[in-house]
């Protein structure tokens, strides 16, 4: 079920995927990626809940919480960073497993330098170090403009649009009805926050603090690629953990970027082994 609560003066979504049990369970939080929700990650919490309670929720501007830029606010990715900070600090959570994806993965990265006393464990998903290439960000910038500008609710009727707005983000084909939940979501993402997210999570700047954010990373962290992923091709995910021997690297033959919904069996499994770990 899903509830409110106010971060900064906006109102976020969240919700819990967990079992009733007579023993309290350690919590993982789920962050998803640029234009996602919370919703993506309901199959892989299920899986996990007969061990954490897991709380997901939907960053400012995107899912169901809303957008609002008050003084202390940005798109910067930092921002985002604090307001999971806050998030934990409402709900009275003091540790807790963290399990981020894509530009959730990069929040993630900042989250685990900023506040390492908050993490026992993290699983960052489809992340890691790009170069900086002045032509090429100046490309995605104006690409990414039009695609955010141009979004209409009729896409949902088309046949087969879901499918093809997801054909670069997969390699193997998920169930048919994951396709329509993330083109809704892109859909009714804020623009400002959509855009101004695209020019935070790949930029020069970026390209300067993220290096330095995983090599300070202190918890032990399981770094996952999928191997076809053409959003965030493994070889970053692979100059990410070479950063830092707290990491450790995984890479998922066949899968893009979205693993743990490509093949939840493999992904599920290298999570379980992390977990048990005494590290």
């Amino acid at each position: 079920m899903s509830q409110t609560i106010d971060i900064r003066g906006v109102v976020h979504h969240y919700e819990w995927v967990r079992l009733a049990t007579e023993n309290p369970k350690p919590v993982m939080v789920f962050v998803h990626g640029w234009a996602g929700s919370a919703r993506y990650w309901q199959k892989t919490a299920t899986a996990l809940a007969s061990k954490f309670d897991c709380l997901l929720y939907d960053l400012r501007g995107f899912g169901r919480s809303e957008n609002s830029l008050t003084a202390n606010s940005s798109y910067q990715l930092e921002t985002y960073a604090q307001d999971l900070f806050l998030l934990l600090e409402a709900l009275g959570l003091s540790k807790v497993y963290l399990h981020a994806h894509s530009m959730g993965a990069s929040i993630g990265a900042l989250f685990l330098a900023e506040y390492p006393e908050k993490v026992t464990k993290a699983i960052l998903t489809c992340n890691g170090i790009f170069e900086y290439n002045k032509a090429a960000f100046a490309a995605f910038y104006f690409f990414g403009k039009y695609v955010v500008k141009f979004r209409y609710k009729w896409f949902l009727n088309i046949p087969l649009a879901d499918r093809l707005f997801m054909s670069r983000f997969l390699h193997r084909s998920i169930s048919i009805e994951e396709y329509k939940p993330f083109l809704e979501d892109f859909l009714i993402a804020d623009a400002e926050a959509a855009l101004g997210t695209i020019y935070t999570s790949v930029s020069q700047k970026a390209t300067e603090i993220m290096p330095e954010k995983f090599a300070q990373i202190s918890v032990p962290t399981l770094l996952i690629s999928g191997e076809k992923d053409q959003i965030i091709p493994p070889k970053l995910g692979r100059s990410a953990a070479a950063l830092n021997d707290k990491i450790e690297y995984v890479e998922i033959a066949k899968t893009g970027h979205f693993p743990m919904l490509e093949d939840p069996e493999t992904y599920l499994k290298h999570i379980e082994q992390f977990l048990d770990k005494n590290n």
